[in-house]
C-alpha cells in the first residue's frame, strides 16, 4: 500500500470518528453515519460512492474544514473562525469560536499583518491568506507542515511560481519582523510555500452562505441557491476527494458558517460515484473546459462536455 493510500486512510478514520454524531449532537437532516466511501475511479484517482440508496434533496454529510479564512472584504463583517455574519467589528460570534481560534489567532495577533493583507488585497489574493493561517497553526504546534499532504497535489508553471515571490517574502518576513526565532519557521521554505499554496489552488472551496430557512434550504434539490457574496475560503477532507461533474449528482452548500453541507441533487444508486461541479455549471462547454483545465489542471471528459452540452 503506498503511503499516500495509508495517509489517506488514516486520515478518513480520524474524519469518522470526528466528525460523529451523538442524537443531541447531530446536524437536523442527518439521520445516520454518511452513506459513502471513498475508493478509486478508472479515470480520476479517488473518489466518493455511496454505499446504499440515497434520495433526491437528502443531506449526505457534513464537514468542518481544516482550515478556512474571511475574505479582506468580509474580515470585518464576518466570525474569524466560522465565518458567520457578526456585528461589525466583532471578531468572533461566541466564546466557543474564541477558543477554538486560539490553535491561530494567539500566533496571529502577535505580528503586524497590515502590509501582507494590503499586497493580498490590491493583487486580488485570497490563497496566500489560508497559507498564512496554517502557518500559524503550525508555529502554535496545533499542526504539522505535512497537515494538507492528504490533499490531490498540483504543480504550479514556472511563470506562476515567479508571480508568487513577493508574497511569499512578505509572509517570512512578516514573522521574522514579529521576532519569530528562525526555529519557528524553519518549515517555511519556498519549497514549501509552493507545495502548499499549488495544493490549496486546486482544493479550496469559495464560500457562500446560502440565505433562506435551513428546512426550505435542504428540501430543496436544486443544483444553485441563492446566496450572499463569498464571504472567505476553506479546505476540508472528505469533500476534497469529490470529483467534477458539469451535471452533478450533489452540491455542496454553507449554511450560516464555514461548515459544509453535502446534499444529493437527484436519486444515487448504491455503488453510485458522487460528484460535484467545481464551477458555474451554466456557462458554455468551451468556458468551462478552459476554466477548468487553467484552474484545476485537467481536460474536462464528463457527459456534457463530450456531448458539447
Amino acid at each position: 500500500m503506498s503511503s499516500l493510500l495509508r495517509r489517506r486512510k488514516a486520515l478518513l478514520s480520524i474524519y469518522s470518528r470526528s466528525n460523529g454524531y451523538t442524537n443531541e449532537s447531530k446536524p437536523r437532516g442527518l439521520t445516520s453515519a454518511p452513506p459513502i466511501e471513498v475508493g478509486f475511479t478508472e479515470s480520476a484517482g479517488r473518489g466518493v460512492f455511496a454505499t446504499r440508496r440515497i434520495g433526491a434533496g437528502e443531506l449526505i454529510h457534513t464537514d468542518k474544514p481544516i482550515l478556512s479564512h474571511p475574505s479582506l472584504s468580509s474580515i470585518d463583517s464576518v466570525c474569524y473562525f466560522c465565518l458567520k455574519n457578526v456585528a461589525s467589528n466583532v471578531p468572533f460570534c461566541s466564546d466557543e469560536c474564541r477558543q477554538q481560534s486560539k490553535i491561530f489567532y494567539d500566533t496571529e495577533k502577535q505580528a503586524d499583518w497590515s502590509h501582507f493583507h494590503e499586497y493580498c488585497r490590491t493583487q486580488g489574493l485570497k490563497y496566500p491568506l489560508l497559507v498564512k493561517r496554517l502557518a500559524c497553526t503550525i508555529i502554535s504546534g496545533a499542526a504539522t507542515p505535512e497537515t494538507l499532504d492528504i490533499l490531490q497535489p498540483a504543480t504550479l508553471s514556472s511563470e506562476m511560481i515567479l508571480l508568487i515571490e513577493k508574497e511569499y517574502q512578505l509572509l517570512r518576513s512578516t514573522f521574522e519582523d514579529a521576532g519569530f526565532t528562525d526555529e519557528q519557521i524553519a518549515f517555511l521554505s519556498k519549497k514549501w510555500y509552493i507545495d502548499v499554496l499549488a495544493r490549496i489552488r486546486i482544493n479550496s472551496f469559495r464560500i457562500e452562505l446560502a440565505l433562506g430557512s435551513y428546512e426550505d434550504i435542504l428540501l430543496s434539490a436544486a443544483a444553485s441557491v441563492e446566496a450572499e457574496a463569498a464571504v472567505g475560503n476553506a479546505i476540508y477532507m472528505l469533500p476534497s476527494f469529490y470529483n467534477h461533474d458539469c451535471d452533478p449528482n450533489a452540491h455542496i452548500l454553507w449554511i450560516e458558517s464555514v461548515n459544509a453541507k453535502l446534499k444529493a441533487l437527484r436519486d444515487i444508486e448504491a455503488g453510485e460515484e458522487l460528484r460535484i461541479c467545481y464551477i458555474d455549471a451554466s456557462m458554455d462547454c468551451d468556458a468551462r473546459r478552459a476554466i477548468l483545465s487553467e484552474g484545476f489542471g485537467f481536460d474536462c471528459k464528463c457527459a456534457r462536455c463530450m456531448s458539447n452540452d
